[in-house]
């Protein structure tokens, strides 16, 4: 047995996500690919919140207005977000803590409040962007009015309820199914775009257009938002625990090689999900003159004249409703993870998802009826850079707790994961103090 990891404040409360903790077996003495296919899972469920409906809005934005430039900040923020997610699985493998914990645990309670505070704002906002998501993809697949939509996107907690009570796998196979739909939607319709593959590579470039242009950086930052989401760190830190990995030092070492593979491959995939929906975007209404095409309503209305199909508004709305299934689902659970290892709470699962629910629907559904159809393109960008600006405060914590070898022990980030994890920590920083600036003066 590794020795007990000491350094931190308070002693560990209840296990992450209690109901369903080590619920999932690793096969030890197995061979390597089967002890490997027991981690595959949980990276789908965090690459979700990474093509989120946010997502959609701000690439639809990108794309439309500044073409194929904004790939660039899309690889990017796909880079950080293998690194940052890489430090969420060591954090859980190596200390047993998720993120939530890991900070009310090692900070003093007035600082773990106020980072509690915060982060169930960014859940406020998640929940904002995939409640709207949601509802505009029932709308335009079945003609569910958005305020009723709105509604029917806040049943997903029972839905949760029923499958974790079937196992945590039926979770991840429901996410996982959808995520296929939506790969295959997307195909399809850049096949349909027929985009300018050229243009494509050259806009994985990077530019410093990005950093002179306010227009273009309050985009850039609404995809950073997007793409590297604060609850997403605290739902990996938790989801990785429901494997039963062992407690010695090389199957907790193994544990974090195959959960690092999971996300990364998994994230792979996301990138190739945002990046599409930019490049629909820029090859339909950039190259067309629609410049300003945010909202997903507008821009579902526009794909059939533009490529001259029927089929296509049918594949992006049902694409849509499937990210904004999936992304409710892990808002949900993240929500979950937030509530309990701040507060160290401990209430029924049923009773637990109700109330974390209830905190992130009421006001998100709230914002979503006052603002109704118009508007919602904004909102939803909007809701990402609030994102964005959020991140640094789970983001410099979860660098500090894994650099920290009182903390970590034997699993502490290497020198070179910890330096390359304090620049990006220092870029978003200094990315979010600029937009302030921007929108100041």
């Amino acid at each position: 047995m590794d020795k007990p990891v000491k350094g931190w404040q308070r002693t560990m409360g209840e296990a992450s996500l209690s109901d369903v903790h080590r619920s999932i077996g690793v096969a030890a003495g197995s061979g390597t690919f089967r002890r490997a296919m027991a981690f595959f899972g949980p990276g789908y469920l965090v690459a979700v919140g990474y093509m989120d409906p946010g997502n959609w809005a701000t690439s639809l934005a990108g794309g439309s207005k500044f073409g194929y430039a904004l790939l660039t900040v899309a690889l990017v923020s796909n880079i950080m977000a293998i690194v940052l997610q890489s430090l969420c699985a060591r954090l859980a493998i190596g200390s047993g803590r998720d993120l939530a914990q890991a900070c009310r645990d090692a900070f003093p309670k007035s600082v773990a409040m106020i980072l509690w505070l915060l982060a169930e704002i960014a859940i406020i906002a998640t929940d904002i962007a995939e409640v709207i998501g949601t509802a505009i993809g029932l709308n335009l697949i079945f003609g569910i009015p958005l305020e009723l939509g709105v509604i029917i996107t806040a049943l997903d907690v029972f839905l949760i309820l029923y499958l974790q009570k079937l196992g945590f796998r039926w979770v991840e196979a429901l996410v996982i199914t959808l995520l296929g739909v939506i790969a295959v939607c997307f195909t399809i319709q850049i096949a349909l775009a027929d985009p300018d593959w050229g243009q494509v590579i050259l806009g994985f470039a990077p530019t410093t257009d990005i950093l002179t242009n306010p227009d273009m950086l309050y985009l850039a930052l609404g995809i950073l938002g997007a793409t590297v989401m604060p609850h997403n760190l605290y739902l990996h830190s938790g989801i990785v625990q429901t494997r039963a990995y062992g407690e010695t030092l090389p199957e907790k070492r193994e544990a974090l090689k195959f959960a690092t593979i999971d996300s990364t491959i998994a994230l792979m995939f996301a990138l190739l999900v945002n990046a599409s929906i930019l490049i629909l975007a820029a090859a339909t209404f950039h190259k067309t003159g629609q410049t300003t095409v945010a909202e997903l309503g507008e821009a579902h209305s526009l794909l059939a004249p533009l490529l001259g199909l029927a089929i296509a508004p049918m594949l992006f709305g049902i694409a849509l409703l499937c990210c904004g299934i999936n992304s409710t689902v892990t808002a949900t659970l993240a929500g979950q993870i937030i509530m309990e290892g701040f507060l160290n709470i401990r209430l029924a699962p049923w009773l637990r998802r109700l109330i974390t629910r209830a905190i992130a629907i009421v006001p998100a559904a709230g914002v979503t009826i006052a603002f109704g159809d118009s508007g919602t393109g904004q909102l939803l960008i909007l809701t990402q850079v609030v994102l964005s600006l959020q991140l640094s405060f789970a983001v410099f914590p979860l660098v500090m707790f894994t650099s920290d070898r009182t903390k970590m022990g034997e699993l502490t980030a290497p020198l070179w994961l910890s330096a390359f994890a304090w620049v990006i920590a220092v870029v978003i920083a200094l990315l979010n103090v600029k937009l302030l600036y921007d929108f100041v003066s």
